[in-house]
C-alpha cells in the first residue's frame, strides 16, 4: 500500500529539521487542536511527512517518516491527546517557501494554504510531488 502524506509544522528556533536529522527520531507531541490530533491519529508507520518551518522561514525544508503510530501524548497525562514518533527521511535541496506555493496554481486546495493555523495537515500525492519538484529533490529509495 502506498504511503499517505502529511505536513507538520515547527518553529525552527524551537525544533528545526536539522535537529531531527541529528537526533534521528522525535516524539511529535504537544498538539492541542482536535483536527490536528485526528490527523496525527490517521498517520501510519512509513507515511511521509513534509517538515515545515513556521513563523521563521515559512518553508518546507525536509521530509520525515512516521516511525511510530499515534499513542497517548506524554505531555498530557489523562487527557485525550496523541503523539507520533517521526524520523528524518531526507532533506530538500532547496527549501520551498509558503510564498512560492501561494503563487503556484498547482497548490490550489493545499491544506497548508487553506488551513494555515493547523499544525498537522494531510497532503495529496500531487502536492507532495510538486514540493519535491520545486525543491529540486529526487525521492531516494527509502526501503
Amino acid at each position: 500500500m502506498a504511503p499517505s502524506y502529511w505536513l507538520i509544522k515547527s518553529e525552527p528556533n524551537t525544533y528545526a529539521y536539522e535537529r531531527l536529522r541529528d537526533e534521528g527520531r522525535a516524539v511529535w507531541d504537544g498538539v492541542r487542536n482536535f483536527q490536528a490530533r485526528n490527523n496525527l491519529r490517521a498517520m501510519k508507520e512509513g507515511d511521509l511527512v513534509l517538515f515545515y518551518h513556521s513563523t521563521i522561514g515559512k518553508e518546507v525544508v525536509g521530509v520525515a517518516r512516521v516511525a511510530r503510530e499515534a499513542y497517548p501524548d506524554p505531555t498530557a497525562p489523562g487527557e485525550d491527546w496523541s503523539a507520533v514518533d517521526v524520523a528524518p527521511a531526507f532533506a530538500l535541496h532547496k527549501a520551498v517557501t509558503l510564498e512560492s506555493m501561494k503563487k503556484d496554481p498547482a497548490f490550489e486546495g493545499f491544506e497548508l494554504i487553506k488551513r494555515p493555523r493547523l499544525s498537522v495537515v494531510p497532503v495529496s500525492s500531487t502536492h507532495f510531488e510538486r514540493i519535491l519538484v520545486l525543491a529540486e529533490t529526487r525521492r531516494p529509495d527509502l526501503r
